[in-house]
C-alpha cells in the first residue's frame, strides 16, 4: 500500500470476484483507502492471480494472500472456484475476493465465535458463508475505522 491507495494488477479468471471485492471494501463509509487499478505511472501494490490445487498448503484453501516485498499476491484457487467445482459460482467466489483483499488492506483473521461478532475475516470459510457474509460486517468497518480512521 502507498499511504492510502492500493493499485490492482490482474492475472486472475475471477473479475466479478475482485470487482465485488474493491467495490465492498470502498462501500459507505470505506473511504479512507482508494483501491484503483494499476496505470502506467503507478506500480502495483497487489496482483490478483490464481492457483489451481487440492494439495499440500492449498488443501481445502480457496483463496490466499501472499505478502511479498513489492507486490503482494491475491491468490484465488479455481480447484475450488472454477465453474463445476464446489465453490464455483459467483457469491463464493466474491466472498473469497473480498476476504483476502480484506488482509491486503491489514486485517488478520477474526477468531472471536460464530454469532455475536460476525466478520468476513473469520478464519473458517464455512462461518463466513453460514452467516451469508459477502461484504465487511459492522464490526469489520469498527476495525478499518480503527486501522486507518
Amino acid at each position: 500500500m502507498d499511504g492510502d491507495e492500493i493499485t490492482w494488477d490482474d492475472e486472475s479468471k475471477f473479475d466479478d470476484a475482485r470487482t465485488h471485492a474493491n467495490k465492498v471494501w470502498t462501500a459507505g463509509t470505506l473511504k479512507k483507502i482508494k483501491i484503483r487499478a494499476d496505470g502506467a505511472t503507478s506500480y502495483a501494490d497487489v496482483e490478483w492471480r490464481d492457483a489451481n490445487s487440492v494439495s499440500g498448503e492449498w488443501l481445502d484453501v480457496y483463496g490466499k494472500w501472499n505478502a511479498r516485498h513489492g507486490t503482494d499476491y491475491l491468490l484465488l484457487n479455481r480447484a475450488y472456484l472454477d465453474d463445476g467445482k464446489r465453490l464455483g459460482a459467483a457469491e463464493p467466489r466474491r466472498r473469497v475476493a473480498a476476504h483476502e483483499l480484506g488482509h491486503a488492506l491489514g486485517f488478520c483473521h477474526k477468531d472471536y465465535g460464530t454469532g455475536m461478532y460476525p466478520s468476513l475475516m473469520w478464519a473458517d470459510y464455512d462461518h463466513i458463508t453460514g452467516k451469508r457474509i459477502s461484504s465487511p460486517t459492522e464490526n469489520d468497518v469498527d476495525a478499518y475505522h480503527a486501522l486507518w480512521g
